[in-house]
């Protein structure tokens, strides 16, 4: 498959109008539900290994309903309908920021947070300490999202119809510029580690796109493009050596830089349930059609490599991952797994996971099993990882 398409011609089936109707009343189920809860782990697989380890079994947030977390080096982050807070490893607060949100969402990396408002206005960046930017933008904010150095961009929907745009800034809050799309409603958009490239997924008539715009210009036409015309993408994410990493509802793709995209894996037969990635492995939550909840789960390397599968019958509410270590939230259990996909125990003296609906792992051996009344940490045996030799 190339950047143009050209190969899938023959095998096109054009999406009608409707098509992209129904993906925009969609888009909320697709932000908040897999971005944000299957989703979450795009934060958790940007630590490091040496961040101080939390030793509180239950972290208390005071920011109104509908919470949201994200973990950042050594904190906790909470967003909710009254703003956002953030708790150290022992469970003090260090932040707390008061403003109205109605759909909060949140993203981070590394030591900084992005909070925003879908469908709102409001938008905050900040690091455990300090809020770095406040911003109302003017239209309805979709998406956002921050990169390892603190780079971030946000997208929006300023006008009528499908149309929209995506406003850059740097690790100071200062905006760089801005990318306006003509046509095709703008689903979410990336920066790239170094800054320099911004890659925008968006629905038009006829295809999901990607658009690249590579250097910082505040007026050029776009450097590559990427159209898929058989699927629906969902989600896009850089990955360490500067590709797209592009999760579409029937498989799992990369682009590189100009627009050449290349099919990891393919699932036509099932239905895409979630999904979790970092530097180390994806893993895949696949449904059987129309089977209640049996599937299963596959892991794999980003070049299409697997690792392991295994096949589930009970429901799956979230999942995440950090480093070597896949987190999986079930409707009555939550459990560990290694990247080929081996359980490793929990630890005795876990606290209770039940009624949690999210789950955010936040190093290899811990993970926050949240809900909207609690935020508990549960960690796996210590000993599991000698008995496992890893």
């Amino acid at each position: 498959m190339s950047g143009d398409g050209t190969p899938m011609r023959k095998k096109r089936r054009v999406m009608r109008p409707v098509l992209v109707l129904v993906a925009f009343a969609i888009l909320a189920f697709i932000v908040v539900f897999l971005i944000f809860g299957f989703g979450s782990s795009r934060i958790a697989g940007c630590f490091s290994q040496s961040v101080p380890e939390i030793t509180v079994s239950e972290f208390n947030f005071e920011v109104g309903r509908d919470r949201m977390f994200a973990h950042m080096e050594g904190s906790v982050a909470a967003a909710g309908t009254l703003g956002v807070q953030v708790l150290d490893a022992g469970g003090r607060e260090t932040l707390r920021d008061s403003f109205r949100m109605t759909q909060p969402a949140i993203a981070g990396t590394g030591d900084r947070c992005i909070a925003f408002d879908i469908g709102g206005s409001a938008v905050r960046v900040f690091s455990a300490t300090q809020v770095i930017a406040a911003i109302e933008k003017e239209g309805n904010v979709v998406s956002a999202a921050i990169n390892q150095n603190g780079w971030f961009c946000v997208v929006t929907q300023d006008g009528g119809g499908l149309r929209g745009s995506v406003s850059v800034y740097n690790n100071s809050g200062a905006m760089v510029y801005r990318v306006n799309l003509g046509s095709g409603f703008i689903l979410s958009a990336q920066l790239s580690p170094d800054n320099n490239s911004l890659a925008v997924l968006n629905l038009t008539d006829y295809s999901s796109r990607i658009t690249f715009y590579h250097g910082i210009d505040t007026d050029k036409d776009p450097d590559a493009i990427f159209d898929l015309y058989d699927g629906l993408i969902i989600d896009i994410r850089y990955l360490p050596n500067g590709d797209i990493l592009a999760f579409s509802t029937d498989s799992l793709l990369t682009v590189d830089r100009s627009g050449r995209g290349e099919t990891l894996y393919t699932f036509p037969d099932k239905r895409l349930g979630g999904y979790a990635q970092n530097d180390d492995f994806i893993a895949l939550h696949l449904y059987d059609h129309g089977i209640g909840h049996r599937g299963r789960i596959v892991s794999l390397l980003s070049d299409g490599t697997i690792l392991g599968e295994m096949s589930f019958d009970r429901e799956i509410v979230s999942m995440s991952s950090d480093g070597k270590t896949l987190v999986i939230l079930k409707s009555d259990s939550l459990a560990f797994f290694s990247e080929e996909l081996e359980e490793l125990p929990i630890s005795d003296d876990n606290i209770s996971a039940a009624g949690s609906s999210r789950v955010l792992a936040v190093s290899e051996d811990a993970a926050l099993a949240t809900s909207d009344n609690s935020a508990v940490v549960i960690t796996i045996d210590p000993d599991s990882r000698i008995e496992s030799g890893q």
